[in-house]
């Protein structure tokens, strides 16, 4: 029995072969039906980059006020008000009081 099928055993370990690198192409990590999903990460992605680089550009510049050559005196005030818990007298004042959730 083993001689009959023989002849057709490399054509049908090709075949297997060819199925099986068909169906990685499609549903592999990087397949062909996976490619929208990965726009999808690759927008998402692009999104936070784009956010986190306008972040560091504001930072960059709140620093550069902050230098000892050229320091701004309003953000250094803004910034120990802040750090410190002051307001000045001038300033209006807005407590708001938290939203306490109702008991049942």
């Amino acid at each position: 029995m083993f001689a009959r099928v023989r002849p057709y055993l490399p054509t049908a370990i090709i075949a297997l072969l060819i199925v099986y690198f068909g169906w990685q192409a499609l549903t592999g990590d990087r397949g062909l039906l996976g490619q929208g999903a990965r726009k999808a990460a690759l927008a998402q992605e692009t999104a936070e980059l784009q956010r986190l680089e306008a972040q560091r550009h504001d930072l960059e510049a709140r620093v550069e006020l902050l230098r000892d050559d050229h320091l701004s005196r309003d953000l250094l005030e803004e910034r120990a008000r802040v750090i410190l818990g002051f307001a000045d007298p001038r300033d209006y004042v807005i407590r708001i009081q938290e939203a306490h959730p109702a008991r049942s």
